[in-house]
């Protein structure tokens, strides 16, 4: 027997985005949703991470608009001291519950069915079995486009000898023994919250093998700060940023005077990295990280033997004593842009570069905002999630592209100034109220932005170009 249930919204998914777009859409609509998720509680890939997860932005950024993530206070020791708080994996969890029972389901609009499989055309079932069926009459929304995943959700993607010990991040704090070596595979977000725990727990760098298929250029923490007393500093850093992009004679020049500006840092001086993919470190973070010498860039592991490790471009000794520690996954992996907004369906996707939860959000308001589907997709337009160094210059191509036909719209910008999750309040200048001398703002801000679109442009056509001869 199948149950019926009349919603005007199906969510598939209660990870970050699907709560953040329900919280903004039962906020300022009178709709009833209906939310499905595989897990037990909210919170999606948060609920498998490993234990000493952090975010790596400021929790005043994550969460959802309507309820604040943390204490709003600054760290004053460890590596993040001196910045606003992380939010642990435990406190982002017990945080999605709470907006989910404390302020959700209390509306009594909001339906919630967790460990349910959803099957398609609105149809779903339970651990128990029990089979239901939404009758929607407005959208599904599809919250799994981005395929979050990490290591614990999937085996290594390359083969492992049997005995030989290869373990996810979340095995680390239950590790009883010491070992001679630790090899960690994999150069993202994972990859250094592993080496930063190792070393955090007294393990000596020399002891640490870090496999790095290619190196990443990273976020400078003290550049994505929320609060007055970082509002100079951070807008001082996006006018350096915009004047190493009007002055740039080259795509590695741009680079160059991008770490000039500590916009973007990297691991190694002396290493060009290839790979860009949001990932935010404090300074502090990435000394620690440099003291780790033995780094690998062979490329891509392929097999793990018993007395070697076999990469792309070469093999390098292991041991029966070295554990290896697998944090290969491609937490958000670069899915082809699609239009967020069908004739049934909401497909949730970056709109800010590596914004996910905001996006949600802001797409959430623009449902409920406006009428015309082609005006929300004018004004939702996606942006993939990055992976090339070039991806910076496009995804910030992109969002300057956003930003602007968002500029035009006054009471979006209102929205905008009174979001919770919007990190570029502290860097966005107030528009004038008086009508006349809001269209000058905007007519010097649009030229302003088109010139530096137009020169990022420009170093990705030559950069193309280079790439064909």
């Amino acid at each position: 027997m199948t149950t019926t249930i009349e919603a005007d919204y199906l969510v598939i998914g209660a990870g970050a985005t699907g709560m953040a777009f329900t919280d903004t859409l039962v906020a300022e609509t009178d709709a009833k949703v209906v939310i499905i998720d595989r897990y037990h509680q909210p919170g999606g890939h948060w609920n498998t991470a490993y234990s000493f997860v952090r975010l790596h932005q400021a929790s005043a950024f994550y969460g959802v608009n309507s309820r604040a993530l943390g204490n709003d206070t600054i760290d004053r020791t460890g590596w993040n001291a001196g910045f606003y708080e992380l939010a642990t994996g435990g406190e982002v969890c017990v945080y999605f519950d709470q907006v989910m029972r404390q302020q959700l389901q209390p509306t009594g609009r909001v339906s919630y069915f967790p460990m349910c499989e959803y099957e398609g055309e609105g149809r779903f079932r339970s651990l128990s079995g029990a089979a239901f069926e939404v009758n929607v009459r407005r959208r599904i929304v599809d919250t799994a486009y981005m395929r979050v995943t990490v290591p614990s959700m999937r085996p290594p993607p390359y083969h492992v000898t049997t005995g030989v010990r290869c373990v996810v991040p979340n095995e680390l704090p239950k590790m009883r023994k010491r070992h001679d070596r630790y090899a960690i595979i994999g150069a993202g977000k994972t990859g250094m919250d592993a080496c930063l725990w190792l070393l955090g727990q007294g393990v000596e760098p020399a002891d640490l093998t870090w496999i790095m298929p290619r190196d990443s250029w990273l976020l400078n923490r003290a550049n994505t700060q929320p609060g007055p007393q970082f509002a100079s500093a951070v807008m001082a850093g996006v006018v350096a940023q915009n004047q190493a992009i009007a002055q740039a004679t080259s795509i590695g020049d741009l680079f160059d005077r991008l770490v000039g500006c500590q916009q973007l840092l990297r691991l190694n001086d002396q290493v060009r990295p290839r790979m860009y993919r949001c990932a935010i470190v404090s300074p502090a973070e990435l000394q620690q990280l440099r003291r780790i010498e033995d780094v690998v860039r062979l490329g891509h592991v392929r097999r793990v033997e018993e007395c070697e490790i076999v990469l792309d471009g070469g093999t390098i000794p292991t041991s029966a004593e070295t554990l290896h520690i697998d944090c290969s996954a491609d937490g958000l992996e670069q899915r082809p842009a699609i239009p967020v907004f069908g004739d049934s369906r909401i497909t949730l996707q970056p709109v800010r570069r590596c914004q996910q939860v905001f996006s949600a959000a802001f797409v959430a308001h623009v449902e409920a905002a406006y009428s015309d589907d082609s005006v929300k997709n004018d004004l939702c337009v996606p942006i993939p999630h990055p992976d090339s160094d070039l991806d910076w210059l496009r995804t910030t191509l992109a969002t300057n592209r956003n930003h602007l036909r968002w500029a035009e719209d006054a009471g979006l910008q209102e929205w905008l100034d009174n979001s919770r999750l919007d990190a570029f309040r502290s860097r966005r200048p107030r528009l004038p109220s008086d009508p006349r001398e809001r269209q000058q703002a905007l007519k010097m801000m649009r030229e302003n932005t088109e010139v530096l679109n137009e020169k990022l442009q420009k170093l990705l056509q030559t950069s193309q170009l280079e790439s064909v001869a």
